[in-house]
């Protein structure tokens, strides 16, 4: 059994996920978000569901303590979270992070409304944490799963990626947290 918390559990990449994952046996899920009421998954019965901030670091180690694997997609003070998120999960010894930037936080020069998602992946990065870093192309809602991955370093590719792909990915590497393993991959829809 695997304990997941979602952090920013009532965005619309997390909603897909959470659909994803309610399914699975194997999963005790937790939903951390600032207002429960912005939760439209159909059924999180099964869940934990923690009103709180990620900026509030007290909240938040409460709420990673005892989890397997944290997955974040948050906006806003993205650099700050992410010390926060790396701060409690050390102190409480959780090793696995799933962490959604943005397509673009390498290029140069920097494009100044990316600047936030770059500093937030270095953060992750400089960690010892088994990080996974998305790097997501901009989002469709297109009814697809149709994906591929690039490696930092690479160049990325694509223009476009379905949430529902997206969310896909997300719950493959929940589900075989082994891999992907200090990775940080741009993730697209082939020949977009």
């Amino acid at each position: 059994m695997k304990n997941v918390i979602v952090l920013g559990a009532g965005g619309n990449i997390a909603k897909h996920v959470i659909d994803i994952l309610v399914k699975k046996d194997d999963i005790n899920l937790s939903l951390f978000l600032r207002h429960a009421r912005r939760l439209r998954n159909k059924d999180v019965s099964k869940c934990r569901i923690i009103e709180g901030d990620v900026l509030n670091y007290n909240q938040l180690k409460e709420a990673i303590t005892g989890q397997d694997i944290v997955y974040a997609n948050l906006s806003g003070d993205l650099e700050a979270m992410a010390k926060n998120i790396v701060k409690a999960m050390e102190e409480t010894g959780v090793k696995k992070i799933i962490f959604i930037s943005s397509i673009g936080i390498y290029d140069v020069p920097l494009k100044p409304a990316l600047k936030p998602y770059r500093k937030a992946a270095d953060v992750i990065e400089a960690s010892g944490l088994e990080y996974t870093i998305l790097r997501p192309t901009w989002f469709t809602s297109a009814d697809e799963v149709d994906y591929e991955t690039t490696r930092k370093g690479e160049p990325e590719k694509g223009s476009v990626i379905s949430q529902k792909s997206l969310a896909t990915f997300i719950a493959k590497i929940i589900q075989s947290p082994e891999k992907y393993i200090r990775e940080n991959l741009g993730v697209n829809k082939p020949n977009s």
